[in-house]
């Protein structure tokens, strides 16, 4: 099995906040992620830093997690990028 590199693994996890509505804990994003915690933290402080996500906390003072319209440009051009990697079969 190969390993994801580090776009691929920005790219799942824009994906899994996406896939949920636009709105996940940061708790079971961890565990959907399939990463360590140590991992998990560095990815969530670059992609929370990058403005690819933002933190919403509730009324409960419950945080989620949701994208911003920079995170979902990043799944747009990702999306694009791989479509013209397979059209070209690189």
């Amino acid at each position: 099995m190969r390993k994801r590199d580090r776009l691929e693994v920005i790219f799942d996890i824009l994906t899994i906040i996406r896939d949920r509505h636009n709105s996940i804990k940061p708790t079971p994003l961890l565990r959907t992620s399939n990463l360590s915690s140590s991992s998990f933290n560095e990815y969530y402080a670059e992609i929370l830093k990058k403005g690819f996500i933002q933190e919403v906390i509730d009324k409960k003072g419950k945080k989620y997690l949701s994208l911003t319209d920079k995170g979902f440009t990043y799944l747009e051009k990702y999306t694009y990028i791989l479509g013209f990697i397979r059209e070209f079969e690189l």
